[in-house]
């Protein structure tokens, strides 16, 4: 029996890597194909083949992402452009909110860094100051000066990564750097790509120079707040409360009560003002919607 990673899928077939980067074309077996469900097998699975190359067994995942559909990742990157279009600072909360729930660390990439001055590239790194309270890299970098990718690289290395961003921010140039040379052509899978415009094919993760994956994130735009289950859950994905949780009440909400540290935290600027005013915002919209199904 051998062991891969589920590489690529496209119409039922599954291209798993094993050792040497071999590449093997298989199918999944018996009790595992009986639930006919898109999550039953994925790109990014551990999987193990039998001598035939069948899929019978997918090992527990660590994470599994919606959007795109691929599970063990490790790193969720956003990019966004410097300038031309600028960024959209509420949207990278949204996008960090995302990726915490679905317990991936996520890093901030700001691309075209080379159309700012020292002074604009200082007031981004202030906007972006709470990353350090959250444990979130970030990378400032230009991929058409080559500024800052060296790093980027390193931190990557060996991982799984998704990356999304909206149009224009240069992610096609970044990918086309980071990714190796070898791109996965296997004659079974240009066979299944002729099938025409119906053919469904899901995540491909590419082979990156250093090691390690990327994925390109389709549908970025459409991303909402995720399915967050109580104000509990949802306070634990800001991670910048858990040092101010001597609040007067045990089930404080952090919005009205009194005596409440985290508010005190926010006004003592401990706490950024600015993700304090996102989570009021998110807490209100998630309270429509619990009400809503009450």
């Amino acid at each position: 029996m051998k062991k891969g990673r589920v590489i690529n899928k496209i119409q039922g077939f599954y291209y798993v890597e094993i050792e040497n980067n071999i590449v093997i074309e298989a199918k999944l077996r018996g009790i595992l194909k009986k639930v006919n469900n898109k999550f039953n097998c994925v790109v990014g699975d551990l999987v193990t083949l039998s001598e035939d190359n069948s899929i019978i067994e997918i090992t527990k995942r660590k994470n599994l992402l919606i959007r795109p559909i691929v599970s063990n990742v490790d790193y969720m990157a956003i990019q966004f452009a410097a300038k031309n279009p600028n960024i959209d600072f509420e949207r990278i909360h949204l996008l960090i909110l995302n990726a915490l729930f679905h317990k991936v660390l996520p890093l901030i990439i700001i691309n075209k860094i080379d159309y700012l001055s020292i002074t604009e590239i200082n007031l981004i790194k202030n906007k972006l100051a709470y990353l350090k309270a959250l444990d979130i890299p970030l990378f400032l970098i230009s991929t058409k000066d080559n500024i800052g990718l060296e790093n980027l690289e390193e931190f990557i290395k060996d991982k799984i990564t998704v990356i999304g961003g909206p149009s224009g921010v240069g992610k096609s140039s970044l990918i086309n750097i980071l990714q190796n040379e070898y791109i996965l052509k296997t004659g079974e899978i240009s066979e299944r790509l002729k099938r025409g415009k119906h053919t469904t094919r899901d995540s491909n993760m590419i082979k990156l120079k250093q090691g390690g994956y990327i994925i390109d994130t389709p549908g970025f735009s459409s991303i909402d707040i995720p399915d967050i289950k109580n104000k509990e859950e949802l306070i634990s994905l800001f991670p910048e409360f858990q040092n101010f949780n001597n609040c007067k009440f045990l089930n404080c909400s952090h919005t009205h009560e009194p005596n409440c540290a985290v508010k005190e935290a926010v006004e003592n600027l401990k706490i950024s003002i600015e993700r304090y005013e996102f989570y009021k915002k998110v807490l209100s919209l998630l309270n429509e919607r619990w009400n809503k199904y009450e």
